[in-house]
């Protein structure tokens, strides 16, 4: 078990010592410095001059975020048309059929939106071809539209004053030939060494150790993989995600995708010093986030090895901690790291059964994903941070008697105004959305509109509360896991899962993107004895108690319902 735990302590540390240099690369590129990247200006030259970009067009934030929504939404249509004819097309040498309407609604939603939850299993409701041409390329640009936005925040701030956000088609396509493709070019590699298919032949078939016959499933997998963590978009090439040893062969491919997921995120919290030259902000930010994150690994990690209390009442001894649904290969300790990971950055990939973590440590994640703010997807964890940023420094203002101000820009009531939808709008898709979903399986269990409710759950009281609450929790965070008790392949999954990640990824961009350039626009008012300083420990204490104390107040009744209430359910 020590073992395991210096495995993980290891992991976290290499992450944050490959992410301040990372971060600083990051700054470089976006303010227009020069790097070792800088061989890739034809290539982006030639990207513009085709799509007739001005690289050097700046855009106020209403003309930035329009570009942004065009975009996304042109991806929707391809995508959505491509996932209902796929068994018609090309590079499917296993015949998988093509989605249905309601299937492909919420799949082309869910990777649009950087969620990639999948209510279809990877190797069999999808084909070679959208595998690759729809999934693993909108996990490109939907994190690269993340990024894109976050830069626009910075652009906010980098001047004094300014209506400029700089130019979203110049930043988005960076964020891919200078970041994320080369980063994946070198995980999709180790991947490909360390035995993840890299095939475009169809399935095989082998005989197991028993003397069965089975067919293996495999393709391109380790491109697709290389980018599901690199973009925190988590989702799997195959349904058993990185559980399974096609996706995560063995240890070391376990610490280099446990690094992977985390490391843009919090690159990008350094890069913010290093962009804005406020270095003591983005310290005081990390540092929040960090508290939390070892906080709640310290949790999963405690409840995971000690083991299961129910199966320690029959007598049988758990060495090596509760390892149902884990992985023997990895162990429990370090699939609790990668859970805490895996929801902390809204990437949602998973090495073991989140269905099966002890209560406590499945409340864990989930309050990491109701909190959504804790390193986050690239670039929009920043953003919904910058919205308890603009709750705390409004707060902290009346409590001493001061304007509330964030770097040098007065905080007035149109910006708290948009501030408290974006995060009122987080409670209320969580808890209607699970409040709806448990009176359709009370009141109508057998109904056909919903398809057999009664066949939702395979786990029935608190636990099967839970499942529903997570699925709605990693709609609304983005983040793309699941308590896979639930069987949520079915039209009221299907849509009102698409329509819950719709709402939650593009209103917090929105809201923190016009915010940060209504703010931009104003007046700045220089630092004095009277400024509320917001990179100090005391700003970030605030900020702590801010994020507890609406989480708590948002969520503590749900939460109750579920994980809480199973976890004292299990003791004696």
């Amino acid at each position: 078990m020590n073992t395991e735990l210096i495995g993980v302590i290891v992991t976290f540390l290499i992450t944050i010592l490959l992410a301040i240099p990372l971060g600083k690369y990051i700054a470089k590129v976006f303010a227009g410095e020069r790097t070792f990247m800088d061989f890739l200006n034809p290539l982006e030259r030639f990207i513009f001059r085709i799509s007739g970009i001005d690289p050097n067009k700046g855009m106020h934030w209403k003309e930035f975020l329009k570009a942004m929504l065009t975009i996304n939404l042109l991806w929707f249509v391809y995508g959505f048309l491509m996932l209902i004819y796929q068994g018609h097309l090309p590079l499917n040498p296993d015949d998988n059929p093509g989605q249905t309407p309601d299937l492909a609604f919420n799949s082309i939603i869910s990777f649009v939106t950087n969620t990639n939850l999948q209510d279809y299993s990877g190797e069999t409701g999808a084909t070679y071809l959208t595998q690759l041409f729809v999934f693993t390329f909108l996990q490109f640009t939907s994190a690269a539209t993340g990024i894109a936005c976050l830069i626009a925040l910075f652009n906010a701030f980098k001047e004094k004053t300014t209506n400029n956000l700089g130019n979203f088609w110049s930043i988005f396509i960076k964020s891919i030939t200078r970041l994320l493709l080369p980063l994946s070019i070198v995980v999709a590699i180790i991947l490909a060494f360390n035995g993840t298919p890299t095939s475009f032949k169809g399935k095989d078939t082998i005989i197991t150790l028993q003397g069965d016959t089975q067919q293996v499933s495999r393709g391109p997998a380790a491109a697709m993989i290389a980018i599901k963590q690199m973009g925190t978009n988590g989702g799997g090439y195959f349904g058993a995600n990185s559980a399974v040893p096609f996706e995560n062969p063995n240890y070391l491919t376990n610490i280099v995708e446990a690094i992977s997921i985390a490391l843009i995120p919090i690159a990008l919290i350094f890069s913010l010093g290093f962009y804005l030259k406020k270095k003591k902000l983005s310290y005081v930010i990390f540092g929040v986030m960090t508290f939390f994150f070892i906080l709640f690994c310290i949790n999963n990690i405690y409840f995971e090895t000690k083991g299961n209390p129910e199966i320690t009442r029959m007598g049988i001894a758990q060495t090596t901690g509760a390892m149902e649904g884990k992985e023997v290969r990895l162990g429990s300790a370090a699939t609790a790291y990668w859970s805490v990971v895996t929801t902390s950055t809204s990437n949602g990939s998973v090495n073991g059964m989140h269905d099966s973590l002890m209560p406590l440590s499945g409340g864990v994640v989930m309050i990491d994903m109701m909190i959504n703010a804790l390193y986050g997807g690239v670039g929009v964890g920043l953003l919904n941070y910058f919205i308890f940023i603009i709750i705390a420094v409004f707060i902290s203002g009346l409590m001493v008697g001061r304007t509330p101000e964030f770097l040098g820009h007065k905080v007035e009531a149109r910006e708290v105004k948009i501030a408290a939808i974006v995060t009122l709008l987080s409670a209320f898709l969580i808890k209607a959305g699970t409040a709806l979903a448990a009176y359709i399986v009370v009141h109508h269990t057998n109904a056909d509109w919903a398809e057999k409710p009664s066949a939702w759950l395979n786990n029935p009281g608190y636990h099967g509360f839970s499942e529903m609450l997570y699925q709605y929790t990693s709609c609304n965070a983005n983040n793309g896991s699941g308590f896979e008790g639930l069987g949520d392949n079915s039209i009221w999954w299907n849509v009102s899962g698409g329509i819950v990640m719709l709402l939650a990824r593009f209103i917090p961009i929105i809201g923190p993107v016009a915010i940060a350039g209504l703010l931009a626009n104003k007046k700045y008012i220089p630092e004095s004895a009277g400024t509320l300083r917001t990179d100090s420990a005391t700003f970030g204490v605030m900020t702590i108690a801010v994020i507890v104390i609406v989480t708590a107040l948002s969520y503590f009744p749900p939460l109750t319902l579920g994980p809480i209430a199973e976890y004292f359910s299990m003791r004696p």
